[in-house]
């Protein structure tokens, strides 16, 4: 049965088995796919007897309500088929993002996602026979069929979304119209990456650039402020020449999902993605709420930042300049090095688990013409590991996505270490605690090593950035993305001057330009245009309250002992076996409780105090 969890990249793994390189020996830079498969022949015979496996699957239509015997047959069937499909997509998908010049692994790929869609729509009858029989008949069979024990969750979750599981025929419609309904996602994602021509920019050193996303994200840094507003004018200025039509596509994507929970019977869109995970309304509101309230914390941190840049008004364009800046470097074994001292906290077991994962082939390391950019966790082969893409680059930032992305793997290997397979993907609503909670660990571990007091403020600032950008930002994302899917559930229309107003005056609000905390020119208020996100509806919350969980959970831990940390090792284990909410609950972490979100708020402060006091004691750091 398809996965709760949303996208390939969080899946799970199982195995520490590998190679026996010493505890000295650097990590591996290169990883070994044949652990997945040995070669490209025997992925494609893999790929015909699993599209032979998946169109068999029809043949358990319309007979899961036999008998308990022949249901578990069923899902035995569909569960096992589905481990195999995802085995085999994680290798055309590590094997495509080494190199995506490489047609032959693209066209792979793209097999492999038509075979997972198809996957999708014979299966598609799982969940309207399991509701038909309802919970009178599914529960004593439960009782009674020690077979059923590993899909008890998926079919009593199957029974709480009954009203909204519609009849095989039309669940079969909805399963094939996933492409079409995708297809303006699409559409964004080729105009934006392939089509739109991007400005050629000289900058005041004289380097001429063409500024594209990547070089926009480099550049918008950059030590001068000439040069950052003109990036920032000329990369937003591209978008305003197409916002009107990001602006439709935008909009179709919002009607798209207002289709699907039209034809599931939800009363908006938002209450259709909280429902799939059992999210309580109130974890949303509360998010948002507590945000808006704590605002002039974020506001006491930009004017810090403001202070560090000798900036007397602050621009948005001056928001990503680092506040200080090192030369000292992190390469691979010196960050596999940090990560296993800060996680300390975790315990022994953790650590050593930890350690014996770092010395296998899993990772891809470094840059490479024509490698997908940027980071992720690839876990979807349960019966074998995690696998990592990382461009290590040896600063700041690759030591942070290193330890960021093996909180990931972790996850993953305790995960399915406790769980079967059925039961141990994650949803996306605990995706990111791990490797947040990773960050916080390293955090301390680097400000109570630091050597001097501007290393240590280097360290106060780097996480208070990451607050900004990840609590702040994504609940500013989040509001404004329940605004604009309301506007259209009303009978309204986006427009580009619409969405400018809108993502404009929450972006004000969040920013303090009324307060004269920094002001925001009226030509940036189209960066709405340029987050993908919003094409994955009611996606970025969960990175605010993932972080917000992981903060509360650090800080219990650290003040905390032997409970605490079973507590959050505990969560990590239970995989998807429970609904998320209840995971954390039963961890004493309520998403729906203001405290929560207040961890962050006490960690920003004390991370100023703390900086305001160095500063006092160093006056000559705050000259960059």
């Amino acid at each position: 049965m398809p996965s709760k969890t949303t996208g390939f990249l969080l899946f799970l793994s199982l195995s520490l088995a590998g190679g026996s390189a010493t505890a000295n020996q650097p990590p591996s830079e290169v990883w070994d796919l044949g652990d997945l498969y040995p070669d490209v022949t025997a992925w494609e015979t893999a790929f015909s007897a699993i599209a032979r496996r998946i169109d068999a699957l029809d043949d358990c239509r319309g007979q899961l309500g036999t008998g308990p015997e022949q249901l578990a047959a069923c899902l035995e069937r569909v569960n096992d088929t589905y481990r195999d499909l995802l085995r085999l997509f994680s290798y055309a998908y590590l094997d495509r993002d080494t190199d995506l010049r490489n047609s032959a692994a693209n066209e792979r790929f793209s097999r492999a996602q038509s075979l997972y869609t198809r996957y999708g729509e014979v299966t598609s009858h799982v969940q309207p026979e399991l509701v038909a029989l309802g919970a009178e008949v599914l529960e004593p069979w439960l009782a009674a069929t020690p077979a059923l024990a590993d899909y008890d969750f998926f079919i009593r979750e199957t029974l709480r979304k009954g009203a909204h599981i519609l009849s095989p025929r039309e669940e079969q419609l909805l399963a094939a119209a996933a492409d079409p309904l995708s297809a303006v996602g699409t559409a964004y994602q080729v105009l934006t990456s392939a089509e739109m021509p991007w400005p050629t920019l000289t900058l005041s050193n004289g380097e001429t650039v063409n500024l594209n996303p990547a070089l926009y994200t480099l550049h918008r840094a950059a030590d001068t402020r000439a040069d950052r507003k003109a990036v920032f004018d000329a990369f937003f200025g591209t978008y305003a020449g197409y916002a009107e039509t990001l602006a439709t596509t935008l909009a179709g994507s919002i009607k798209a999902a207002g289709f699907q929970a039209r034809a599931r019977g939800f009363e908006s869109n938002l209450a259709q993605a909280l429902h799939g995970d059992a999210i309580p309304p109130a974890v949303y509101e509360t998010l948002v709420r507590e945000v808006n309230a704590n605002l002039p914390t974020l506001h006491r941190y930009l004017r810090l930042h403001g202070r560090m840049l000798g900036v007397p008004e602050l621009h948005y364009y001056d928001i990503y300049p680092p506040a200080v800046t090192t030369t000292r470097r992190y390469n691979i074994a010196q960050s596999a090095a940090l990560l296993r001292a800060a996680v300390q906290p975790l315990g022994p077991d953790y650590g050593a688990r930890l350690d014996q994962a770092l010395r296998q082939p899993w990772m891809h390391v470094r840059p490479a013409e024509g490698k997908r950019a940027g980071a992720y966790m690839m876990g979807a082969a349960y019966d074998v590991h995690p696998y990592l893409l990382l461009n290590h680059n040896d600063d700041f930032e690759s030591l942070s996505t290193f330890v960021h992305e093996w909180g990931h793997a972790m996850h993953s290997l305790l995960a399915n270490r406790a769980q079967p397979f059925a039961k141990a993907a994650y949803p996306t609503f605990l995706a990111e605690i791990a490797s947040t909670a990773n960050e916080v660990l390293l955090y301390n571990h680097l400000r109570a090593t630091a050597e001097s007091p501007r290393e240590e403020l280097f360290y106060l600032f780097q996480e208070l950035q990451g607050l900004r950008g990840t609590f702040f930002r994504q609940t500013q994302f989040a509001e404004f993305e329940l605004a604009a899917h309301r506007e259209i559930e009303r009978g309204g229309a986006l427009s580009a001057d619409k969405l400018n107003r809108l993502y404009g005056d929450i972006l004000r609000r969040y920013l303090g330009d009324a307060q004269d905390v920094l002001k925001v020119d009226d030509a940036y208020a189209v960066e709405w245009a340029y987050v993908p996100h919003f094409y994955t509806e009611f996606y970025v919350y969960q990175y605010a309250t993932s972080l917000a969980a992981a903060y509360r959970l650090m800080e219990q831990v650290l003040d905390g002992g032997e409970a605490e940390r079973t507590a959050y090792l505990g969560i990590l284990e239970a995989g998807g076996a429970r609904p998320p909410y209840q995971i954390l609950l039963e961890a004493g972490i309520d998403m729906a409780d203001a405290e929560v979100y207040r961890a962050v708020i006490r960690r920003c402060n004390r991370l100023m105090d703390r900086a305001e006091a160095l500063l006092a004691e160093h006056p000559e750091l705050a000259a960059r």
